[in-house]
């Protein structure tokens, strides 16, 4: 069979979609974890600092080595970390006598896989040729939602059908996605996005203020989604009462379910709209969202809101990156890995400052709202980074 660009492209979407397992199925098992290993409220937190963190290191290697080893090994080596990361959920916790080590274990794999993915997979896409490049990123990170809608859906499906006691099995389940993107990433044809005679060194971008505002407005990105979306099924059990299975649905499904709209629409129409303009319309809304979510009397209402804030942090990431992209052609592998770091940064941070506000108040209600200033600090960010008058004053 004769490989072209457009499996390239598909291979992509399923590299972020194998993303949005690695981060997304866990968060279903919190309460599991809870009951069936004796964990604390606190060490499940570390067990979202723990992915993020392993992210943040591996998009630290990848900035420095990516353009060395090449994109094709790249994501070879990321999808099969994510193959031993995910069937590891469900094996290594009864490999050790402290299970709690097993869930660390397959939670780094998770995190080394997931890393390379996200600094690698964009640009692979933003290569290949074509034009209209902002919509095909927004395009290709929508599939992360629909991983996520995909990951929530079937889980259910599978915990209805075989009982939540069998959650193990589903882990292994999902790692057949990533064994065989992998295959199909060994032979999909590949470009270099910038010749490396033709790339910005890291040093003259770190040198500019407007690059150290977009790291920014990644960490605020990264964290406006995540505080939210890890938390959404703990919140939905725990906080408004609901059935694991409705709180799954229209907690973290309908949130990852709109997320994905708002891309894919940003991904068919992107071209005709302003991206700073929706970015900060974006982070008001997610604002608001987060307030409802919290201040809610209603648990229906509040599980609405969450979706809603999925719809407005939709653009938020590759947003970001088509930003940059923008600014600074020239960037290269590097510059997305940069940004990812900073995304990560803000992944680890949302839902880990959650947790342990959560944890000191023994209420995740004031753990959700204390997030709620990821996504104020984004819209001053880009207020700062486009207004012109702001501009003058900070000098940039």
């Amino acid at each position: 069979m004769h490989l072209t660009y457009k499996h390239t492209k598909y291979a992509s979407y399923m590299g972020l979609f194998t993303q949005a397992i690695v981060n997304n199925l866990a968060p279903l098992l919190f309460v599991t974890f809870q009951s069936q290993f004796q964990i604390s409220l606190e060490k499940i937190s570390l067990l979202i600092m723990l992915n993020f963190c392993t992210q943040i290191l591996t998009d630290l290697i990848c900035a420095k080595y990516v353009d060395r080893i090449g994109y094709r090994k790249a994501m070879i080596l990321a999808n099969i970390c994510c193959v031993i990361g995910l069937s590891g959920l469900g094996i290594f916790p009864l490999l050790f006598s402290n299970p709690y080590l097993g869930l660390m274990l397959a939670v780094v794999l998770n995190g080394i896989g997931g890393g390379i993915m996200e600094v690698v997979v964009s640009p692979v896409v933003e290569a290949l040729p074509g034009d209209e490049k902002e919509s095909a990123m927004s395009m290709l990170h929508s599939f992360y939602c629909w991983g996520q809608v995909s990951v929530v859906l079937f889980s259910t499906i599978f915990f209805l059908n075989f009982g939540i006691e069998h959650w193990k099995y589903m882990a292994i389940i999902w790692a057949l996605v990533p064994f065989l993107n992998a295959f199909l990433f060994a032979k999909v044809p590949m470009e270099k996005l910038v010749e490396e005679h033709e790339r910005l060194p890291l040093r003259k971008l770190f040198g500019v203020r407007v690059f150290w505002l977009l790291f920014l407005l990644m960490i605020c990105s990264g964290a406006s989604e995540l505080a939210m979306s890890q938390w959404a099924s703990y919140f939905a059990e725990t906080g408004l009462k609901v059935s694991k299975t409705f709180g799954d649905l229209l907690g973290p499904c309908f949130f990852a379910l709109l997320m994905g709209v708002s891309r894919t629409i940003y991904g068919i129409y992107g071209s005709k709209m302003n991206l700073k303009r929706t970015i900060a319309y974006s982070g008001a809304l997610c604002v608001i969202s987060y307030l409802v979510v919290v201040f809610s009397p209603i648990p229906v209402i509040s599980l609405i809101a969450c979706g809603i804030c999925g719809f407005s942090v939709g653009i938020m990431w590759p947003g970001v990156f088509s930003l940059s992209s923008g600014l600074y052609p020239q960037g290269g592998t590097a510059m997305f890995a940069i940004l990812a770091l900073g995304g990560d940064i803000g992944c680890a941070s949302g839902p880990g400052i959650v947790g342990f506000v959560a944890q000191a108040t023994s209420s995740l209600k004031w753990g959700i709202l204390s997030a709620t200033m990821f996504p104020m600090l984004l819209v001053v960010f880009i207020v700062l980074l486009f207004y012109k008058p702001m501009r003058k004053i900070i000098k940039i």
